[in-house]
């Protein structure tokens, strides 16, 4: 039976952990799993706690949800052996922090240009449990592709005794991509929503065409959906060296992520795609 822990005295270190901000669903379930699979017979910890430092102040600490009996519920369905649910003293014990991480210049593009101070307090209190969790690896998913990357190079640059693994972005069979915000949107919404991951997909389908062709194709889509009722109205949408969220340029080869960001009603969804260039012959 999957143990319940609310303070960090009573945590045994880890083989895998995976940070979560509760209302769990599918997507969490499948970096779940994975966290098991890499484990072995050690022990998977998950965490479940909603940081007030990666809020900003119009944003939606006070009703996101938190539903811990059920997230409770589905960790053990899916292989943890503890969920470590602390609260705010728990974790800050002396109030928000004084000295935190800084994301640097890799955490002021793209979501860290709409969120200022997004990332510095996602880095603070990643850093935090891990020290806390004291995991082998740490297990975080591909949908959050701008956040992977920060916390990668934390690991790296601050030499934390931590492998970062990343798992597959989760969907829907209409093709949105698993979110904890999904459930603000309402029927109309969700539909307008599927113009992220069409121009995703249409992104990928152009790829064999390059870096210039992969963006116009995922501008098509949404400058389309822009005009639908309701409307996408648009963050960004970028071709990104996933090493450090540089654009990509009209040459790049190697690896990228396709990443989007938009407001369908009052809810902002993220979500990207992995691609993948050669080099020119």
């Amino acid at each position: 039976m999957t143990e319940l822990v609310h303070h960090a005295g009573d945590l045994p270190p880890a083989a895998a952990v995976v940070m979560t901000m509760g209302a769990l669903h599918e997507g969490h379930a499948s970096l779940i799993r994975a966290a098991r699979a890499r484990a072995g017979d050690g022990r998977v910890t998950v965490t479940v706690f909603v940081n007030p430092l990666q809020f900003g102040p119009n944003e939606d600490l006070d009703r996101y949800p938190r539903t811990l009996d059920a997230d409770v519920k589905l960790a053990e369905q899916a292989g943890a052996d503890v969920v470590f649910a602390p609260d705010a003293g728990e974790v800050y014990p002396g109030g928000q922090p004084q000295v935190r991480i800084s994301a640097g210049p890799m955490g002021e593009r793209f979501e860290g240009a709409t969120r200022p101070g997004h990332f510095d307090g996602m880095l603070t209190v990643v850093a935090k449990l891990l020290h806390l969790t004291r995991p082998a690896a740490a297990v975080f998913g591909q949908k959050d592709a701008q956040q992977l990357a920060l916390i990668r190079r934390m690991a790296t640059d601050l030499n934390f005794p931590v492998d970062i693994v990343a798992a597959p972005t989760v969907r829907d069979a209409d093709g949105l991509a698993l979110s904890s915000r999904n459930r603000y949107l309402s029927p109309a919404e969700r539909t307008s929503a599927l113009a992220l991951s069409r121009a995703l997909f249409a992104g990928r389908e152009a790829a064999q065409k390059g870096p210039a062709a992969v963006a116009h194709a995922a501008r098509t889509v949404l400058d389309a959906a822009a005009a639908a009722e309701p409307p996408v109205v648009l963050d960004y949408c970028a071709l990104v060296d996933p090493a450090d969220f540089t654009e990509a340029a009209p040459g790049h080869t190697g690896p990228a992520v396709l990443a989007v960001a938009a407001k369908v009603g009052s809810t902002r969804l993220i979500d990207n795609i992995p691609l993948e260039f050669g080099a020119v012959s």
